[in-house]
């Protein structure tokens, strides 16, 4: 984390995963409003996105909740954003169609 700091690419990076969280209204930052519970914690994923070449074209950075300190039953009231690409959709309704299967939406 320190060494991504450092370095303007990945801070560029990291500032354009946050700009996407605010223009996609993905989340708000609130106050705690459990003062005997502990939020849930974040780190930064950084990676390398490279061509065919294997030749680094791009930095990646995603701030993601630490799944590590998460207890089963607890702490994961509200905490998934359903976020997919479409590439992904597409596939999925391709093989279901494929496949013959029923799809629910579920809210």
């Amino acid at each position: 984390m320190n060494d991504a700091l450092l370095d303007p690419d990945w801070v560029k990076a990291m500032q354009e995963e946050l700009s996407q969280f605010e223009r996609l209204k993905v989340w708000r930052l609130v106050p705690n409003p459990y003062k005997d519970k502990e939020a849930i914690g974040t780190k930064w994923i950084f990676k390398n996105k490279k061509d065919e070449n294997g030749v680094v074209v791009r930095n990646k950075a995603r701030l993601v909740a630490k799944g590590y300190c998460q207890q089963d039953g607890i702490d994961y009231d509200e905490t998934f954003a359903p976020v997919a690409r479409i590439e992904a959709i597409r596939v999925f309704l391709a093989y279901v169609g494929y496949k013959n299967f029923t799809v629910y939406q579920m809210m």
